[in-house]
């Protein structure tokens, strides 16, 4: 049996990255998902090369608002009847590229319109989804909650402020919501990537990539995949890991383990 056979997911940032990997993973795992981004041409992309038929269907929403996320999950309720599994992986690099493109910001550097809309994505798509994600899934009996945050959300950073800030909360709000909800059967866990294969890193693929960091940093050698991100969701997500609740995965080939 398929280990997300009859369940309903929903996956945010679906349209890229983790979020893809994810997607197609728990299609072959036999949800049916709802796979959401900002994005509807990207969106229509994946739709048409994932062409999975009547297990997925896309929605277009941005998440930072209360509204569009409640549509998101009402969405997968009327599509599929309800919800099991919500996957929280939308975000966005360090700062708003609209208004200081490629760059790493430490606080005093970051425009209030930076902080604001990483935020917002990046731990206000979470709080939006999570708040309506739970009614439906105490409807349910239960369900699961993962959460994408970062490595940079359980360590210091010299710069990047907003994101950090924003991954660090992810990780307190998911132990929160483990002790709140765990009477309901609902779990929430967070998963912490280091650095993967993605567009969120094309800024500085080339120094990951360099002998510098690789070696220096990462004792595993190399970039990770989405895939190895997805398989961690997929787990976190399952019913094999049904006694992990507000646990926090790192998946990161050893970055924080080689850390001074």
């Amino acid at each position: 049996m398929r280990r997300l056979e009859g369940k309903v997911a929903v996956v945010t940032g679906a349209s890229s990255g983790i979020g893809r990997a994810v997607t197609e993973l728990f299609l072959a795992e036999g949800a049916r998902v709802v796979g959401v981004g900002r994005n509807t041409g990207k969106l229509d992309v994946l739709s048409k090369e994932l062409d999975a038929g009547p297990d997925f269907m896309t929605h277009a929403a941005d998440l930072a608002e209360d509204d569009q996320a409640r549509g998101v999950i009402r969405a997968a309720q009327e599509a599929f009847g309800g919800l099991d599994v919500l996957v929280n992986n939308a975000g966005v690099g360090y700062s708003y590229k609209d208004v200081r493109p490629g760059s790493m910001n430490t606080l005093a550097e970051t425009p209030a319109a930076d902080w604001d809309h990483v935020m917002g994505i990046n731990l206000g798509s979470v709080v939006n989804c999570s708040r309506h994600a739970l009614p439906a899934m105490l409807e349910r009996g239960g369900g699961s909650i993962v959460n994408v945050a970062s490595i940079l959300g359980l360590v210091g950073n010299p710069d990047a402020h907003a994101y950090t800030a924003a991954k660090g909360a992810i990780v307190n709000l998911t132990r929160s919501l483990s002790t709140a909800y765990a009477k309901h059967n609902i779990r929430a866990n967070t998963v912490c990537p280091g650095y993967i294969e993605t567009p969120m890193v094309a800024d500085f693929v080339d120094y990951l990539n360099s002998d510098e960091y690789r070696y220096q940093w990462n004792p595993t050698g190399r970039m990770g995949k989405p895939i190895e991100i997805a398989n961690g969701v997929l787990f976190l997500a399952s019913d094999e890991a049904s006694y992990c609740n507000g646990s926090v995965l790192t998946i990161d080939g050893g970055v924080l383990a080689a850390a001074p």
